[in-house]
């Protein structure tokens, strides 16, 4: 039977991770458009992967549970990227939880029934779950373990509590990271893995949304701040993805990768820690 890949999410970076871990292997890619997922599946066609195409929305029980039974026709999931999501400037509130916190915990739930022994799964975070100031454990355990249908009902993450969207997104992405802490549990007793990547600025049309959006100045002061001096590129979140699923991250599992050119330590103990300079 052949080994299936699935990408949720088909767009720079889930492309870039599928390109490391689909030779030889069937390559589903999804996204909320078609068109989108057309798209990829004919790049990954042309470059000599075996690829087909579907559309999910990832806040809809449904559509997911439709795209698990596509993947597990095609043969054994042994790969799930979930790289889907919104960012703070491209949605309000309630959609940025719908999406990035309650369909990450749908998408993590319903493959997790699915996998494959000896199959391992991404899922794309973001730094900016890590700079969401510390929860309470009672938060955490919430954000970790409250079932799926019920998650979106916990009261610190309700629109009238949430400041704006950068501080929905922040906890939608410190979600996911304590998600998978907790689905690596119970992915494990189905012998599969799962880790997150919390990527910093990575140059990407989501990315690029934001350096032309109302944060702008302030992702331009990350990057010029970081230790790094730079961007990343999905190819090198592409290279981490790779290890994290395969042979040799076969010890890793619920873990959590900050990979953000040092923005974060700037943050906590460098310049970005100073409040920026007024015009």
């Amino acid at each position: 039977m052949k080994e299936v890949i699935v990408v949720v999410g088909a767009g720079q970076l889930g492309q870039a991770i599928a390109r490391r871990v689909g030779a030889g292997k069937h390559v589903l890619l999804a996204s909320l458009r078609q068109e989108e997922a057309d798209a990829a599946a004919k790049a990954f066609f042309n470059a000599g992967f075996h690829a087909s195409a579907a559309s999910v929305d990832v806040s809809s029980r449904e559509s997911v549970a439709e795209l698990v039974t596509k993947a597990r026709g095609l043969g054994a999931i042994t790969g799930l990227i979930h790289a889907a999501g919104v960012s703070p400037s491209q949605a309000p509130v309630e959609a940025i939880l719908r999406v990035d916190l309650y369909g990450t915990a749908l998408v993590l739930e319903l493959f997790g029934d699915a996998m494959a022994p000896g199959g391992s799964g991404v899922v794309i975070a973001s730094q900016s779950g890590h700079r969401l100031p510390a929860l309470t454990p009672e938060q955490d355990k919430a954000l970790a373990m409250t079932p799926t249908e019920e998650l979106l009902g916990i009261d610190f993450v309700q629109p009238s509590q949430v400041k704006d969207t950068l501080h929905a997104y922040q906890l939608s992405k410190r979600g996911n990271s304590l998600r998978v802490m907790a689905e690596a549990v119970r992915w494990g007793k189905r012998g599969a893995r799962v880790n997150t990547i919390s990527p910093g600025i990575v140059i990407t049309p989501l990315a690029n949304d934001e350096l032309s959006g109302p944060r702008g100045a302030g992702y331009r002061r990350m990057i010029e701040g970081s230790p790094v001096g730079r961007a990343g590129t999905p190819d090198e979140v592409g290279q981490l993805a790779a290890l994290l699923m395969g042979p040799d991250g076969g010890f890793i599992t619920g873990s959590d990768f900050l990979m953000d050119g040092g923005v974060t330590s700037a943050f906590r103990f460098g310049d970005l820690a100073q409040p920026a300079p007024k015009a």
